[in-house]
């Protein structure tokens, strides 16, 4: 499961929220006049609708914003929904007498190509369904492998990405890297039900959670039912997740592999190719006749680690290896670029700045962890190109480009050459004369964000 990610934007949840947190700027807090009715019993659904419980679940739902579902419901509008329904929705929960509305279709891009297919639940759904998660979390995660890092409280991508190169450093230079085929969309239920009932004794709560599971897709103007898969874009759905690969991952351990999982993102770290073939099998086996999910035999692959890329990371093949940027990770990120500099043609170039700083920022921010910084520098080099390059067109005449030049310092005969070159944009963006007139300094003046320095403090900040 990506979230993209940008990758991008994908989030890693570092942990859990705590009641007592401070709100961030933006995010609604729970009115004051809504009131979620105190529980007595201690039982798994009272829980679920416990106040505090309902409170925290709140926060994340609005925290998180989001599109609306099959019903047009906004985050926005969801408090005023809850201060005249949550009485009756409550008492619905708990009689199981609760019915999911169907999933709102939509598709994302996927980082390797192609689309992604989500499932946009109701805001009201949300927020149940972030209320069973907060519930079932501290139930199942205690048990979880330590070599299962995807949406986990105190668990990232860079975790992962970390002991991947401890593997490989340790001498595992083999990769098994498998991929799941369209993972989120062939769950079984019955398989995936059987494993939450090891923990979850209260009736009500699995029916909810199969009712999710079965929620129709609407798509065209119609709801289609659904008889497998979890569809991505709910709350539940990483930790279902989580609960059906468990059994992979205890299968790596009792085998005594090293490997990292992130969501359906698996590595196994072998001594040799032969080996990892051998793994490749077994486990393409076991996936298929234990949890019915299939090996996408095209993708996947037994490989050198450097060769392969793992959440958006690679390594070098030294004895000693590094972390570097995997090309596909530098590749959407330029190409997140041009959208934003096409969008922006005609712009303020302030404007545009502004709009790529999250943008920069997120990105270097989830990178922080190379060690290799020499792509790093080059994107800022290129993004710095790609804006002089933007200013250059919107100069237009001839005339303007001397005169804004010579405003920017350069002479009048160097500025007069200069204009009149007759060579493109993206020439003159890397020339001298533009270097000069709009330096690195000119840029990060302006707010732009250098992708190397966020990196750079970010290290030495941890």
């Amino acid at each position: 499961m990506k979230t993209d990610h940008d990758a991008n934007t994908v989030t890693h949840p570092e942990g859990q929220e705590q009641n007592s947190a401070p709100q961030p700027v933006g995010v609604e807090t729970v009115p004051a006049s809504l009131s979620w009715t105190k529980a007595e019993s201690a039982s798994l659904m009272e829980r679920v609708v416990d106040p505090e419980n309902m409170e925290r679940a709140y926060r994340k739902v609005a925290a998180n914003k989001g599109a609306p579902g099959v019903d047009g419901m906004t985050v926005h509008q969801l408090a005023d929904h809850l201060k005249q329904h949550w009485p009756t929705l409550r008492e619905r929960l708990l009689a199981d007498a609760y019915h999911p509305s169907p999933v709102r279709a939509a598709t994302i891009p996927k980082p390797k190509g192609g689309v992604r297919q989500l499932g946009i639940p109701t805001v009201t759904d949300r927020l149940i369904q972030q209320a069973l998660s907060q519930v079932l979390m501290p139930v199942f995660d205690p048990e979880f492998s330590a070599s299962s890092y995807g949406y986990r409280p105190k668990h990232s991508a860079k975790q992962a990405v970390s002991a991947m190169k401890a593997h490989v450093t340790a001498g595992h230079r083999w990769v098994v890297d498998l991929d799941l085929k369209a993972f989120f969309d062939r769950v079984n239920h019955d398989l995936l039900m059987a494993r939450v009932a090891r923990r979850v004794d209260d009736k009500r709560v699995l029916r909810l959670i199969r009712r999710y599971l079965e929620a129709g897709m609407f798509q065209h103007g119609l709801p289609t039912p659904r008889r497998q898969g979890t569809p991505q874009g709910g709350p539940l759905s990483p930790l279902l997740a989580n609960i059906l690969l468990d059994d992979l991952d205890k299968e790596l351990e009792r085998r005594g592999h090293r490997f990292c999982r992130y969501a359906d993102d698996v590595q196994v770290y072998v001594n040799s190719r032969r080996a990892g073939e051998r793994v490749m099998e077994s486990l393409s086996e076991y996936l298929e006749s234990s949890l019915r999910l299939t090996v996408n035999r095209t993708k996947s692959a037994v490989d050198r680690p450097w060769k392969r890329g793992y959440l958006g990371y690679r390594l070098t093949w030294h004895k000693q290896p590094k972390l570097t940027l995997a090309k596909a990770s530098l590749k959407r990120m330029m190409q997140r670029v041009r959208e934003i500099l096409k969008r922006g043609r005609g712009r303020n170039t302030q404007r545009i700045i502004e709009e790529l700083g999250p943008v920069l920022r997120g990105w270097a921010n989830y990178f922080s962890f190379v060690d290799v910084k020499r792509p790093l520098e080059a994107l800022d080099q290129w993004i710095r190109r790609r804006l002089r390059g933007l200013i250059w067109r919107q100069w237009k005449r001839s005339a303007t480009r001397r005169r804004k030049l010579q405003g920017l310092g350069l002479d009048a005969p160097r500025a007069w050459k200069s204009a009149g070159n007759g060579r493109g944009p993206w020439w003159n963006a890397g020339a001298s004369h533009m270097n000069q007139a709009l330096p690195r300094k000119w840029f990060y003046d302006q707010g732009l964000i250098s992708v190397l320095d966020t990196v750079r403090g970010l290290n030495r900040s941890s």
